[in-house]
């Protein structure tokens, strides 16, 4: 077969199920284009996208100024590795770090990758600056997170199916219930040897749990009171989801340690990064971690434009207003219909909840309804549709995609 051969969707899933692994269980969809706020599958189907590969498109589909900055750089340098200076890197992590007020970055390729920097960091800063013993540093983290999927991140997760048959886990880790500063103080005050408080400012897997108003504000100020880093996660919140530039914003919120990826390459290339000040950031010394590919030429190219196209759009903005437009279109509608319990969400971060148990297979049906009327959204959790489209999106374009849902969901309830 060559390789540019065309192929229907049933091949292409064919070809996906025999020689790949089954790690996913994607919507029954093939897509081959996407520009903007929309996506084409192999038969020329379009469709609206409303989960924006997971909040890493916020920038929209193949943005030119993002894909023209990934050729650009793609014919000129691809990858020095770290064993060299490259022309590119310090210039992104000037334009990083002026963007978010910290002094340094460390560049990494995914968000997993940036948290594992960020564990690493928090513990050799518990161990170098606020004197706790060699191996008993404790990161405190929260009930039904998400920070990925590698062996040390799975093992503070109670997800079952993906912490199930991979240990030994990875100890030095507390949990406590999400949204409970009660819990956090506690947890606190009985660990001497807490080094820090890891958190999404909005769990987004888990169902887009908004946490109350004051939360991490408060939160922030428990962890200063007992010499802890507030360590946020903004992987999928930030870079403009939420209607700010990061979801801590909302609350003034400065962490100690800030977590990017996903939408720092606006889904054009694999780009992550740790923030910090200098006091914690210089724990870091050469030999003490690194990655080949992470801060490589492309990857500083590209983030610089990704960043550079939410300021000059107004993409934060963006999603704020409409944002707001579509949980109060859904929350007019949400009372004539038993389908749907509540919507909850901040900016374009959005979910509804479905009256049924998370074992059902109600939303996966309803989610296989919406791609059928042109749009594409996935369950988390069973019971939960989760709606991020690229925050490109204008109003009009919003209002038919909140006509498909409802629509969608009236048709369903029937």
């Amino acid at each position: 077969m060559a390789v540019l051969e065309h192929l229907t969707s049933q091949q292409a899933i064919d070809l996906e199920n025999k020689y790949g692994a089954h790690n996913y269980h994607p919507l029954p969809v093939v897509l081959s284009r996407g520009e903007g706020v929309y996506v084409w599958d192999v038969e020329g189907k379009r469709y609206y996208d409303f989960l924006s590969a997971y909040s890493a498109v916020n920038q929209g589909h193949c943005h030119p100024k993002i894909v023209g900055a990934m050729l650009d750089q793609a014919k000129t340098l691809t990858l020095t590795s770290r064993a060299f200076y490259n022309d590119m890197l310090g210039r992104f992590e000037e334009y990083a770090t002026s963007t978010f007020g910290f002094d340094k970055l460390l560049p990494m390729n995914t968000g997993a990758e940036a948290v594992e920097t960020a564990l690493k960091i928090c513990r050799r800063w518990a161990y170098q600056k606020k004197g706790i013993p060699e191996n008993q540093a404790q990161i405190i983290v929260c009930e039904n997170n998400f920070h990925g999927r590698t062996t040390t991140i799975i093992s503070f997760s109670n997800d079952p199916v993906a912490k199930e048959d991979y240990g030994p886990y990875t100890q030095g880790f507390i949990k406590i219930e999400y949204d409970n500063l009660v819990a956090l103080e506690k947890a606190l005050e009985s660990n001497p040897h807490a080094a820090g408080f890891l958190v999404e400012p909005i769990q987004g897997e888990a169902g887009v749990y908004v946490p109350s108003e004051g939360y991490l504000k408060e939160a922030k100020a428990l962890c200063e009171k007992f010499n802890v880093l507030f360590i946020a996660d903004e992987v999928q919140t930030g870079i403009g989801r939420t209607g700010k530039m990061l979801a801590v914003d909302h609350e003034d919120v400065k962490p100690d340690i800030l977590i990017l990826g996903k939408a720092l390459s606006g889904g054009a290339y694999p780009v992550s990064g740790v923030l910090a000040n200098d006091e914690i950031m210089e724990v870091i010394t050469p030999g003490s971690h690194g990655s080949t590919f992470g801060g490589n030429p492309i990857a500083a190219a590209v983030g610089m434009a990704a960043l550079g196209v939410i300021k000059e759009e107004g993409l934060a903005e963006n999603a704020e207003t409409l944002g707001e437009v579509f949980r109060e279109e859904l929350n007019k509608f949400i009372p004539t219909c038993d389908l749907v319990v509540k919507v909850r969400g901040k900016g374009l971060l959005n979910a509804i909840l479905i009256n049924d148990t998370e074992d059902s297979s109600t939303a996966w049906d309803i989610c296989m309804a919406l791609k059928e009327n042109g749009l594409l959204a996935k369950p988390t959790h069973g019971n939960i549709i989760r709606f991020a489209p690229p925050l490109v999106m204008n109003h009009e374009q919003l209002m038919d995609c909140v006509s498909i849902i409802i629509k969608t969901l009236q048709n369903f309830s029937k």
